[in-house]
């Protein structure tokens, strides 16, 4: 019941805070991927299983929440948290290089994928591309940045080490 809670809440708080103060920075061309940042912190903390279902969840809400196609949100946050789950049990998850390249190619996949949905007339291909590339280098910086003012927070790690062999064994 404490991780349904916990979910829920999650998906809340990052649906708010994307319609609400990141909406702001979306109207003048700055596209900061708060439902990626959140699908990759849920994944490397909890793993696949609850990573992607997490991703699925709060990408089927978000599409309910713009006027697209049901799903396309979804679909790539599905898989993106069910990769990063699955690569959070062989990298060291507190590293702020992983986890800033983990942001960065998750944000860059996510945006070029709803970027591609944009794409109709060719003289837009400049803006969205500029966009979508400045859009993922802020989330990655800021993703990184946030995740180690949360380390410096609480004092300790985020997130567990990457099992051994011996943690395998029982």
């Amino acid at each position: 019941m404490r991780g349904l809670g916990g979910l829920l809440l999650g998906l809340v708080v990052v649906l708010l805070l994307r319609s609400t103060a990141l909406s702001a920075f979306a109207a003048r061309g700055l596209v900061i991927d708060v439902l990626v940042f959140a699908v990759v912190v849920d994944a490397l903390r909890n793993g696949p299983a609850r990573g992607s279902t997490f991703g699925f969840l709060l990408g089927i809400a978000a599409d309910l929440d713009a006027a697209h196609w049901l799903g396309r949100h979804a679909l790539a946050l599905t898989l993106i948290g069910y990769v990063v789950g699955r690569l959070s049990s062989t990298l060291v998850r507190d590293s702020p290089r992983t986890q800033m390249v983990l942001l960065l190619v998750a944000t860059g996949v996510h945006q070029f994928w709803s970027a591609a949905f944009e794409l109709s007339d060719r003289a837009a291909w400049p803006y969205v591309l500029f966009r979508t590339l400045i859009g993922t280098a802020v989330t990655a910086v800021l993703g990184t940045l946030l995740l180690g003012i949360g380390r410096r927070l609480l004092g300790g790690w985020l997130f567990h080490h990457a099992p051994t062999a011996g943690d395998t064994l029982r």
